[in-house]
């Protein structure tokens, strides 16, 4: 397996340019080969599209065809910024400028401004809320918190949009956007808004992009000096570019064509910030003599993560899924994900706890498990569950790393140590780089234990904590490194917000996850009017919401649960029906997609799924019943359950644990996958009926001739609550 996302720590830097170009994949290579004219890489989940673009700058500087400073790369994240820095950096491309969009506008406005313009630039707003509460106000417009936010991210929209308030209510009708208050007063709220900041002389976030835009279409020389600094454009997530973003990306170009773009357009999920993939979709009509590539080898998760996905996006509609990438899982078979119905919300965190439990003990670190949802109000009750527990947790957007109290105390201990050098008494002891940062980190409230229970004292020991992982790393990479050279590198990284992990779990909105990736995932709270939103409305907003089911799935490397609960309360009403999304891909709904690899997934009560079910050929029966309301089955999996999906579960759980252990010792003995016994489905239909002769057990699909035959007597004396002797080893030359 080409080793196209993972990389080591600290990496040799290669000491030549075709150096560069090992371990690349003959896709990934030829995108870091493709230097001239304009280029399209189309990059599917997990295909290792930041190695590729990284090795291309790289491979163009080493190989002097592209000048480090004449090379600007932009993204839309400080950390995707500062992440493709850091990985320029190990391979010797310095001097290239990785920056947002908004980031490298307001150094070109700040620079330009007074030759343009005259005087310095205004300040930047911190924040709108205040002038937009002060707008509303003018408008005797009253906003609680909810709609204040609510107002200012639509004039955002308007914005990147570029949409000026006289124009706001026909916009939003062309864009099928539903207002969050009536659009004539949303364009009055705006224009105020606009005054106020004129009347104050401040400038906002949107108009850094908005001014250069301006300024480089007024000022040809200026346009011109900026063309001559930058020659060659590489933009990542080039599906998330707003149309002002396009704007300023055209006035940086000019007439040229030495641009690349990279995007995915099944990952299009910030179109309500404005982003649209029309940009990527039409960038070979735009270009038509343009180099383009597909990524699809997906060296990030199992085949069975891999499937699930693909076939996600198999039910998708619209433009973007006619142009949606079909991944092929580059990594060895892992378990299916599991899909797990809950009768209420407490329930669904509870049984969440267990499974993490269950990770943490099996070796999987807590920095590899992340909680994924819809929205982030629904991060408290994994928060309250996972504290409970005693299982450190973070909450993904917090504050930046190095910018954290910890870590700066920190930093300032190790760089006073490194200058003090021998004289410092604290390192007398200290034989070796970690030893000597653990010495000084003691003295900052580090320990080889960490802190009981969560909260401050658990987050600030995690910083540390890091931080002494990150010494061990470095100096097994550099062995001769001092503690002088480790404050460099955390310089370094702090400057490209470069971050070493911190154990704990992640809670996470799907938004917030986009980019990040995690060997065990939990999908939850996914039911309709969660996921897809309550107010996702028309077709291509119901597709978005797919595409943010996709990017949540193509999170997990390994271990995907995705779970759902039917109330909010314990005792509540169980109204809740499961994402439609998930119709034709949980097994036992309707439509199942096909199975590959042993399956899409096994549902479970609460409990991990055990074995890989395995699709088969229903057999043709007498009509079936449920055994419940009494309507006729046609659906294979119902069928195997004697009942609707939606009616209740009459399951005898001590029976289900039992047969459990006894198919795992069966198969054991057979030498052959659990599911070659029964399958997990077939053991619910067995607990959930308790059959009591042979008649009974082989009406349950499942329970052919040859298995009640093998297995019958067995599996009734489990079900009449006897214990079975213990088994013997098969003698081999009875065979």
């Amino acid at each position: 397996m080409t080793p196209a996302t993972d990389s080591t720590l600290f990496p040799q830097v290669p000491d030549t340019p075709d150096a560069v170009l090992e371990g690349l994949d003959p896709e990934q290579r030829e995108v870091a080969t493709a230097l001239h004219g304009p280029v399209c890489v189309l990059a599917g989940a997990g295909t290792g599209k930041t190695r590729a673009i990284t090795h291309r700058i790289a491979y163009g500087v080493r190989a002097g065809i592209l000048q480090p400073a004449s090379v600007l790369a932009v993204t839309f994240t400080q950390r995707a910024a500062g992440e493709m820095r850091g990985r320029l950096r190990q391979l010797g491309a310095t001097g290239v400028q990785a920056r947002t969009f908004h980031s490298a506008a307001l150094r070109q406005l700040q620079f330009f401004w007074p030759r343009a313009i005259g005087g310095e630039l205004p300040p930047l707003l911190e924040s709108k809320a205040p002038f937009v509460a002060e707008a509303a106000a003018r408008c005797r417009l009253r906003l609680d918190r909810g709609e204040l936010r609510d107002a200012t991210a639509e004039i955002e929209w308007a914005k990147v949009t570029r949409t000026v308030p006289d124009d706001y209510p026909a916009a939003i009708a062309a864009a099928a956007r539903e207002a969050p208050r009536d659009p004539a007063e949303i364009a009055r709220l705006y224009t105020l808004y606009e005054q106020l900041k004129r009347e104050r002389s401040v400038i906002d976030f949107e108009d850094v992009l908005l001014l250069t835009v301006g300024v480089l279409q007024d000022r040809p020389d200026i346009a011109e000096t900026v063309r001559t600094q930058y020659q060659h454009f590489v933009v990542d997530e080039y599906q998330d570019v707003s149309p002002l973003q396009q704007r300023l990306l055209e006035l940086w170009v000019g007439d040229r064509d030495s641009l690349c773009v990279v995007g995915d357009a099944s990952q299009t999920i910030y179109s309500f910030t404005g982003a649209t993939p029309d940009h990527l979709l039409d960038f070979r009509t735009r270009h038509p003599d343009a180099t383009v590539v597909k990524l699809v080898r997906d060296y990030r998760s199992t085949p069975q993560v891999v499937h699930l996905a693909n076939s996600l996006l198999g039910h998708a509609r619209g433009r973007a899924a006619e142009h949606r990438l079909e991944l092929v899982s580059q990594r060895d078979t892992g378990p299916d994900p599991v899909f797990t119905e809950y009768a209420d919300e407490p329930a669904e965190a509870e049984g969440l706890v267990r499974r993490i439990r269950a990770l943490l003990a099996s070796g999987v670190p807590a920095a590899q498990i992340a909680v994924l949802y819809r929205v982030n109000a629904q991060s408290e009750l994994y928060e309250q569950a996972l504290a409970d527990a005693g299982i450190p947790c973070r909450l993904r957007g917090a504050e930046r790393f190095f910018e954290r109290p910890e870590v700066k105390e920190a930093g300032v201990a190790l760089r006073g140590a490194a200058r003090a050098g021998a004289n410092d008494a604290l390192l007398d002891d200290a034989v070796d780089l970690p030893s000597q940062v653990r010495a000084v980190l003691t003295t900052k409230g580090w320990t080889p234990e960490p802190p009981p229970g969560a909260g401050v004292a658990r987050d600030r020991w995690e910083s540390l904590a890091a931080l002494v992982r990150l010494a061990g790393d470095y100096a097994s990479a550099h062995p001769r490194a001092t503690l002088a050279d480790l404050v460099a590198e955390l310089d370094e990284r702090a400057k490209a917000q470069h971050a070493p992990p911190v154990e704990g779990v992640t809670l996470a909105s799907l938004h917030a996850a986009k980019g990040l990736e995690w060997d065990a995932v939990f999908l939850t709270g996914l039911t309709d009017g969660m996921l897809p939103i309550t107010y996702a409305k028309t077709d291509e907003q119901l597709e978005e919401e797919r595409r943010l089911l996709y990017v949540g799935i193509t999170r997990a490397r390994r271990h995907l649960h995705l779970s759902w609960a039917l109330a909010r309360s314990p005792g509540g009403r169980g109204s809740r029906r499961p994402s439609r999304f998930l119709q034709g891909l949980r097994p036992g709904s309707t439509g199942a997609a096909p199975q590959a690899h042993g399956g899409t997934g096994s549902v479970t009560g609460g409990r991990p799924a055990r074995g890989v079910p395995q699709a088969r050929t229903p057999v043709r029966r007498a009509p079936a019943r449920c055994r419940v309301c009494g309507r006729s089955l046609t659906d294979p999996g119902e069928i195997k359950l004697m009942r609707c999906e939606d009616c209740p579960s009459q399951l005898d759980e001590a029976l289900y644990e039992r047969l459990h252990e006894w198919r795992a010792q069966q198969a054991a003995l057979l030498g052959q996958p659990d599911y070659c016994v029964f399958t997990d489905r077939t053991l619910l239909a067995i607990a959930e009926n308790v059959p009591g002769d042979e008649a009974e057990l082989s009406r349950i699909a499942g329970v052919r001739a040859r298995k009640l035959q093998q297995f019958g007597a067995d599996v009734l004396a489990l079900c009449a609550g006897k214990e079975l002797p213990e088994p013997a080893e098969e003698d081999p030359a009875a065979s």
